[in-house]
């Protein structure tokens, strides 16, 4: 089972799009999920500057069983 809304980076710059993420494993600022193209590209931004990239879960955009729904 997916949860599916839109990207809380991607509303803050007026481009949202929906996306499927497992809720308790993607990342997310206060609350709100990131989409795995904006955690990759914070990454890259991270490294760029010679700062560890955030963590992202192998699993934080696959589905999770409907019972591990939130």
């Amino acid at each position: 089972s997916f949860k599916e809304l839109n990207c809380f980076a991607h509303n803050e710059v007026y481009l949202a799009r929906p996306f499927h993420y497992n809720p308790r494993k993607v990342p997310s600022v206060k609350g709100e999920p990131i989409c795995r193209a904006c955690m990759e590209a914070v990454n890259r931004e991270k490294q760029a500057r010679g700062l560890p990239a955030f963590t992202i879960p192998a699993d934080a955009y696959d589905p999770c069983p409907e019972e591990e729904l939130p």
